[in-house]
């Protein structure tokens, strides 16, 4: 297996191009997360760089982009802030340890080539997740927003310390911030291929900030402060005994988040691009990410779904895409570095505000109350649980009750596929022959039709349907349509062979096949049977049926 993504240099010019548009829509998205996140803005940077490098370099999917992303960046804030809360002289230190943890936990993943089965999740989990993310991202922007530090403990601190934060509001950092929002909102679409609509802003915000407003007395505005240019400072791993099981549970959080986040950006870079990715080998490359990052001292990422799209209507097609960009950053970091000390915090609130507004899925919730008002009940339970409670349990609690709601609906439709036979009358396919046959029998055959998956939510109706009608000499059990047999549906067939033996009367088991008739065999029902009563066609068996009820009426 080649270790390395598909790199080849039959495009060179569309990669480099691709790689360079997208690192300039990177440049002011990692700062904003950088600063969001509760790191800083050079932890942005490197967790661009860094992230996008190695994941371009060892994944499965040729044109995709990674950095850090609006849902990466909402757990990797809630982790800084509960770890600096308990620990704040190495806090940050170990959030960084979580985030090597978190690329561990990706590559298990990929390992163990749990790739295809991430993504799995009921669309309306998935929804009311990234929504709640959204809705997160735009509460932890709204103090920086208003030219104030945002408050502890999350969504729920803003909304409590609201009434401060709007009672001591900065005009002019907040006419920054909508100034922000204005320019992304009205961007023409035209020129986002030329340049993309948050560098703009990020330009026309600081210079603003830096030419209108010196001098203005109101107050001091907050900017990120200078970036030393360099290589990054190598971070231990740090850990605490008495923190090392909450390190765990956030690692889990952040690797799972991040493989949800990126393998649905590799759904739309397939259908973009017409390939296939390599899911499990792309989760391998993400950890590897990660763990590379962390020891930098980089914020986590994913892939980038805004990010690839600019690089692949920019021409980019292979992995060199992906290293290039992370280069072209380098440079920034390295000899860039000090002109973004300016940079007001407001304007990276106004537009992670935006990619918050744009990760809302604002096109399903309109729709999702006409589909079914289970559905969304699902949705906006899963929103309420991941803004107010956590976002793993928001996922586990939706994932939940969306099988539940499945089960029932299997349940039903299967239980449907359970029929009792008397006469020709009742809706199954017969042959005339056959239809002849069970006529003849005067209701003294009963032919119990199973079809589809025997898997589960069926038993009930084995019990229901062949107790419903009691006065018949031969149950014939039509298994010739049933590919597959589950436990609990094998045990009921038993439950209701034993229970027609037991009352004298004669069982004829037909089309029973390969993996069907194996585990019957195994249950022991082979035993209670005889042999010339396993027959392979249905019409054999109402004539054999038939036989045996003449029989008994001569007796």
């Amino acid at each position: 297996m080649q270790i390395t993504n598909e790199i080849h240099f039959r495009n060179v010019q569309g990669d480099i191009l691709g790689g360079l548009t997208a690192a300039v829509v990177a440049l002011p998205m990692a700062l904003a997360f950088g600063i969001a996140s509760g790191a800083s803005a050079a932890a942005g940077l490197w967790g661009a760089i860094l992230v996008g490098f190695f994941a371009a370099l060892f994944g499965g999917t040729p044109s995709l982009i990674s950095e850090p992303t609006g849902p990466m960046t909402v757990i990797v804030t809630a982790v800084i802030a509960g770890l600096t809360a308990n620990n704040p002289e190495n806090g940050l230190a170990m959030a960084f340890t979580v985030v090597m943890m978190a690329g561990v936990v990706q590559i298990l993943f990929g390992v163990l080539r749990l790739g295809r089965y991430i993504t799995m999740l009921p669309y309306n989990v998935i929804s009311g997740f990234m929504t709640g993310i959204g809705v997160i991202l735009i509460f932890l922007q709204i103090a920086p927003f208003l030219g104030q530090e945002t408050p502890k403990g999350g969504v729920i601190g803003v909304l409590r310390n609201l009434p401060d934060l709007i009672a001591n509001i900065s005009p002019l950092e907040t006419l920054l911030g909508v100034i922000t929002l204005v320019i992304l909102f009205l961007y023409p679409a035209r020129f986002k291929k030329v340049l993309p609509p948050q560098l703009v802003a990020l330009v026309i915000g600081t210079v603003i900030s830096l030419f209108f407003f010196r001098g203005v007395e109101i107050r001091t505005i907050a900017t990120i402060g200078e970036i030393t240019p360099g290589l990054p400072n190598f971070q231990m791993p740090t850990f605490t005994p008495e923190n090392l099981q909450l390190m765990f549970v956030n690692s889990v959080v952040l690797g799972v988040v991040g493989s949800i986040d990126c393998l649905l950006t590799c759904v739309v870079s397939d259908s973009l691009t017409r390939t296939e990715h390599k899911s499990n080998k792309e989760l391998i490359a993400q950890g590897i990410a990660n763990l590379i990052t962390g020891l930098c001292g980089g914020i986590a990422g994913s892939g980038a779904t805004t990010a690839t799209v600019v690089n692949i209507q920019a021409g980019g097609r292979t992995a060199l895409s992906g290293i290039s960009r992370a280069l072209f950053l380098l440079i920034v970091v390295l000899w860039a570095a000090p002109l973004t000390s300016g940079i007001p915090l407001a304007v990276l609130a106004g537009i992670v505000l935006k990619v918050g507004i744009n990760i809302i899925d604002w096109g399903f919730l309109k729709r999702v109350h006409k589909i079914s008002w289970k559905a969304a009940g699902i949705v906006y339970s899963v929103v309420l649980l991941t803004v107010f409670v956590d976002l793993m349990i928001a996922v586990a609690v939706g994932v939940f009750i969306a099988n539940i709601l499945t089960i029932e609906r299997l349940d039903e439709l299967q239980s449907n596929s359970v029929k009792a036979i008397t006469d020709a009358d009742d809706q199954i396919v017969l042959t005339p022959e056959e239809k002849q046959l069970l006529d003849a029998a005067n209701g003294r055959v009963l032919l119990f039709h199973l079809s589809g998956p025997m898997i589960f939510g069926v038993a009930k109706a084995i019990e229901r349907e062949h107790r419903a009608i009691a006065n018949y000499d031969v149950l014939i059990v039509d298994l010739s349509e049933v590919p597959v047999l589950g436990v609990t549906s094998s045990l009921a067939i038993e439950s209701a062979i034993q229970e027609v033996i037991d009352a004298g009367r004669e069982v004829i088991i037909v089309g029973a096949t390969g993996k069907v008739k194996n585990r019957l065999e195994k249950l022991g029902i082979a035993g209670l049977i005889p042999g010339n009563h396993w027959m392979g066609d249905r019409l054999n068996a109402l004539k054999e049926g038939l036989d045996l009820v003449q029989s008994k009426a001569t007796l």
